[in-house]
Protein backbone atom coordinates (compact mmCIF):
# COMPACT_ATOMS: atom_id res chain seq x y z
CA UNK A 1 0.00 0.00 0.00
CA UNK A 2 1.12 3.51 -0.69
CA UNK A 3 1.34 6.18 2.02
CA UNK A 4 -1.49 8.03 0.25
CA UNK A 5 -3.73 4.95 0.39
CA UNK A 6 -3.01 4.51 4.08
CA UNK A 7 -3.82 8.19 4.71
CA UNK A 8 -7.13 7.82 2.85
CA UNK A 9 -8.13 4.69 4.75
CA UNK A 10 -7.18 6.14 8.12
CA UNK A 11 -8.86 9.50 7.54
CA UNK A 12 -12.10 7.97 6.28
CA UNK A 13 -12.17 5.45 9.11
CA UNK A 14 -11.84 8.29 11.62
CA UNK A 15 -15.04 9.74 10.16
CA UNK A 16 -16.90 6.44 10.62
CA UNK A 17 -15.49 5.45 14.02
CA UNK A 18 -17.82 7.72 16.03
CA UNK A 19 -20.73 5.97 14.32
CA UNK A 20 -19.38 2.49 14.86
CA UNK A 21 -22.67 0.97 16.04
CA UNK A 22 -24.49 2.28 12.98
CA UNK A 23 -21.63 1.26 10.70
CA UNK A 24 -21.58 -2.27 12.13
CA UNK A 25 -25.36 -2.55 11.72
CA UNK A 26 -25.06 -1.38 8.11
CA UNK A 27 -22.23 -3.82 7.43
CA UNK A 28 -23.99 -6.91 8.75
CA UNK A 29 -27.31 -5.97 7.15
CA UNK A 30 -25.53 -5.67 3.82
CA UNK A 31 -23.51 -8.86 4.34
CA UNK A 32 -26.63 -10.91 5.10
CA UNK A 33 -28.43 -9.34 2.16
CA UNK A 34 -25.58 -10.23 -0.22
CA UNK A 35 -24.96 -13.67 1.28
CA UNK A 36 -27.86 -14.89 3.45
CA UNK A 37 -26.18 -18.29 3.66
CA UNK A 38 -23.62 -16.74 6.01
CA UNK A 39 -26.15 -15.79 8.70
CA UNK A 40 -26.00 -19.23 10.42
CA UNK A 41 -22.25 -18.78 10.93
CA UNK A 42 -22.91 -15.91 13.34
CA UNK A 43 -24.50 -15.79 16.79
CA UNK A 44 -28.15 -14.89 17.16
CA UNK A 45 -27.25 -11.89 19.33
CA UNK A 46 -24.85 -9.86 17.20
CA UNK A 47 -23.92 -7.17 19.73
CA UNK A 48 -20.53 -8.60 20.69
CA UNK A 49 -19.85 -9.60 17.09
CA UNK A 50 -20.39 -6.01 15.95
CA UNK A 51 -18.11 -4.70 18.68
CA UNK A 52 -15.39 -7.18 17.70
CA UNK A 53 -15.71 -6.19 14.04
CA UNK A 54 -15.19 -2.51 14.77
CA UNK A 55 -12.34 -3.19 17.21
CA UNK A 56 -10.53 -5.34 14.67
CA UNK A 57 -11.08 -2.81 11.90
CA UNK A 58 -9.80 -0.04 14.14
CA UNK A 59 -6.68 -2.01 15.08
CA UNK A 60 -6.02 -2.98 11.47
CA UNK A 61 -6.49 0.54 10.13
CA UNK A 62 -4.32 2.01 12.88
CA UNK A 63 -1.60 -0.56 12.22
CA UNK A 64 -1.36 -0.14 8.46
CA UNK A 65 1.93 1.76 8.76
CA UNK A 66 3.38 -1.02 10.93
CA UNK A 67 2.01 -4.30 9.62
CA UNK A 68 4.15 -6.28 12.06
CA UNK A 69 2.04 -4.81 14.85
CA UNK A 70 -1.21 -6.28 13.49
CA UNK A 71 -0.02 -9.51 11.89
CA UNK A 72 -0.35 -11.62 15.07
CA UNK A 73 -3.99 -10.57 15.58
CA UNK A 74 -4.86 -11.09 11.91
CA UNK A 75 -3.14 -14.47 11.86
CA UNK A 76 -4.96 -15.57 15.00
CA UNK A 77 -8.30 -14.38 13.63
CA UNK A 78 -7.70 -16.16 10.33
CA UNK A 79 -6.83 -19.41 12.09
CA UNK A 80 -9.99 -19.17 14.20
CA UNK A 81 -12.06 -18.74 11.05
CA UNK A 82 -11.14 -22.32 10.14
CA UNK A 83 -13.14 -23.47 13.16
CA UNK A 84 -16.07 -21.21 12.24
CA UNK A 85 -16.46 -23.02 8.88
CA UNK A 86 -15.57 -19.92 6.87
CA UNK A 87 -14.89 -20.71 3.23
CA UNK A 88 -12.42 -18.77 1.04
CA UNK A 89 -15.24 -17.32 -1.09
CA UNK A 90 -16.88 -15.86 2.03
CA UNK A 91 -14.10 -13.27 2.17
CA UNK A 92 -15.37 -11.87 -1.15
CA UNK A 93 -18.82 -11.29 0.34
CA UNK A 94 -17.32 -9.58 3.37
CA UNK A 95 -15.19 -7.34 1.16
CA UNK A 96 -18.19 -6.37 -0.95
CA UNK A 97 -20.27 -5.62 2.16
CA UNK A 98 -17.46 -3.53 3.61
CA UNK A 99 -17.08 -1.43 0.47
CA UNK A 100 -20.82 -0.94 0.15
CA UNK A 101 -21.06 0.10 3.80
CA UNK A 102 -18.28 2.61 3.31
CA UNK A 103 -19.90 3.90 0.12
CA UNK A 104 -23.16 4.50 1.98
CA UNK A 105 -21.57 5.95 5.11
CA UNK A 106 -19.17 8.30 3.33
CA UNK A 107 -21.49 9.38 0.53
CA UNK A 108 -19.77 11.61 -2.03
CA UNK A 109 -16.48 11.36 -0.09
CA UNK A 110 -16.26 7.72 -1.17
CA UNK A 111 -14.31 8.63 -4.28
CA UNK A 112 -12.76 6.08 -6.64
CA UNK A 113 -9.41 6.77 -4.97
CA UNK A 114 -10.87 6.06 -1.51
CA UNK A 115 -12.56 2.92 -2.83
CA UNK A 116 -9.29 1.66 -4.31
CA UNK A 117 -7.47 2.34 -1.04
CA UNK A 118 -10.05 0.42 0.98
CA UNK A 119 -10.12 -2.42 -1.55
CA UNK A 120 -6.35 -2.70 -1.29
CA UNK A 121 -6.53 -2.64 2.50
CA UNK A 122 -9.17 -5.35 2.60
CA UNK A 123 -7.25 -7.50 0.11
CA UNK A 124 -4.16 -7.23 2.28
CA UNK A 125 -5.96 -8.06 5.53
CA UNK A 126 -8.04 -10.86 4.02
CA UNK A 127 -4.94 -12.33 2.38
CA UNK A 128 -3.22 -12.65 5.75
CA UNK A 129 -6.31 -14.19 7.30
CA UNK A 130 -6.86 -16.67 4.46
CA UNK A 131 -3.25 -17.76 4.64
CA UNK A 132 -3.54 -18.37 8.37
CA UNK A 133 -6.81 -20.21 7.87
CA UNK A 134 -5.23 -22.53 5.28
CA UNK A 135 -2.32 -23.18 7.62
CA UNK A 136 -4.73 -24.10 10.41
CA UNK A 137 -6.64 -26.57 8.23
Amino acid sequence: MTPRQIDLVQSTFRRIAPLQDVAADMFYARLFEIAPQLRPLFPEDMRSQKTMLMQMLSAAVTGLRDMDSILPALTDLGARHQHYKVQPQHYDFVGAALLETLREALGPDFTPEVEDAWAETYALLAGVMKGAQRAAA
